[in-house]
């Protein structure tokens, strides 16, 4: 279900919690599911489990799940947005995109810059 690339910039726990995310707006991941354990999940990533750990307080931090003892981790009721307007809108964007041979990472860099943290 998540893939991460150990050749990439950006750290491992951030590409999974990327990963986490997107499956979240996608509805891949529902309010009340369980994510796998982060011991299984390390081991399927090929990853320390203190990589998938970070990756999930992270998330935790964010409100997208809840880690529970016993239970794991678990997707929280914030997880329930509808994003369909928000993907109908990337789509549009990503059209739009490749009508004007834009990269990837320039419309990424626009993104980030109408978009400021």
């Amino acid at each position: 279900m998540f893939r991460v690339d150990p050749s990439a910039a950006e750290p491992l726990f951030s590409q999974l919690a990327t990963q986490v995310r997107l499956a979240v707006a996608r509805g891949a991941l529902r309010a009340g599911q369980r994510l796998p354990a982060a011991r299984e999940l390390a081991e399927s990533l090929q990853l320390n489990v203190h990589t998938v750990l970070h990756a999930y307080q992270v998330l935790r931090d964010e409100g997208l799940i809840e880690l529970r003892r016993g239970r794991g981790a678990v997707v929280t009721a914030h997880a329930n947005a509808d994003h369909t307007a928000l993907l109908a809108a990337i789509d549009s964007v990503v059209r739009e995109a490749r009508a004007l041979n834009l990269t990837p990472q320039v419309v990424a860099a626009l993104l980030k810059e109408a978009f400021p943290t």
